[in-house]
């Protein structure tokens, strides 16, 4: 027979306490379970809650184990752009560095960041891009440099033909480089060994190292490698001249 239910009657104003177990299990199931996990391994999954039951799964996993689906919201905003579309072109290079050329409905359109698509159309362009918080911040640095080319462009036609003495010195641009970390990330988390040619930079326990000998960048984190290497790709664009075609005036 089950145990009798027991009853208590405390008094008013007794105090009471009551004890909770504060541990939780939770079975990881699907590819992530596939490998067993050290101590120390970092899981990343999503915690789904069944009843009294906790599993992590992959997100690519979610419809095999559970009833929920995952999807994608693509964005898309569209703004007025009369600019010739070679200057953007060239803008964006000095923006991420790689651009991908490509034709959609016999229209012109540049992909950078491996994320965020524009698209030529008349007398404007479009950015796509997939919603996330990696797509959406660099969807905003693209969106404001197309602003920025359309409120003045024989402005950003002349910075880009801008030509910078030549010659630049070598131990300068080091400095420079140091002093360009120092401001993004602050002077304590900016470490230069001039002797090794390097400079750390620290941010949320991940390193930066920039080989100042090859102007390279290792980093394990991807976010802080293409951040740091797009302001070194800044600077060094900034000190020394570029070769860029005169584009005739619209």
């Amino acid at each position: 027979t089950p145990d009798p239910a027991e009853i208590f009657a405390p008094a008013n104003n007794e105090e009471i306490v009551l004890n909770f177990r504060g541990e939780k299990m939770a079975k990881i199931v699907g590819r992530l379970a596939a490998k067993k996990p050290k101590a120390g391994d970092k899981i990343s999954g999503v915690l789904v809650k069944r009843g009294f039951n906790y599993h992590i799964v992959s997100p690519d996993e979610l419809e095999h184990y559970t009833d929920l689906k995952q999807g994608v919201v693509l964005q898309k905003q569209t703004i007025p752009f009369t600019a010739p579309f070679s200057l953007l072109h060239h803008c964006l290079q000095q923006l991420a560095g790689t651009v991908e050329q490509s034709e959609k409905s016999s229209r012109s359109c540049l992909k950078v960041f491996d994320s965020v698509t524009v698209q030529q159309e008349h007398n404007k362009i479009s950015i796509e891009w997939e919603g996330s918080e990696m797509g959406d911040m660099y969807a905003d640095a693209v969106l404001t440099l197309c602003l920025q080319i359309e409120a003045n462009p024989q402005a950003i036609k002349q910075s880009s033909l801008r030509s910078i003495t030549k010659g630049q010195d070598k131990s300068s641009f080091e400095d420079r480089v140091e002093k360009l970390m120092i401001e993004l990330y602050g002077e304590d988390n900016v470490s230069y060994q001039p002797k090794l040619k390097y400079i750390t930079v620290t941010l949320d326990d991940h390193k930066a190292v920039i080989n100042l000998k090859s102007y390279t960048v290792q980093c394990q984190n991807e976010s802080l490698h293409q951040m740091v290497s797009s302001a070194i790709r800044r600077l060094h664009n900034a000190l020394t001249p570029v070769n860029v075609p005169i584009i005739p005036a619209t």
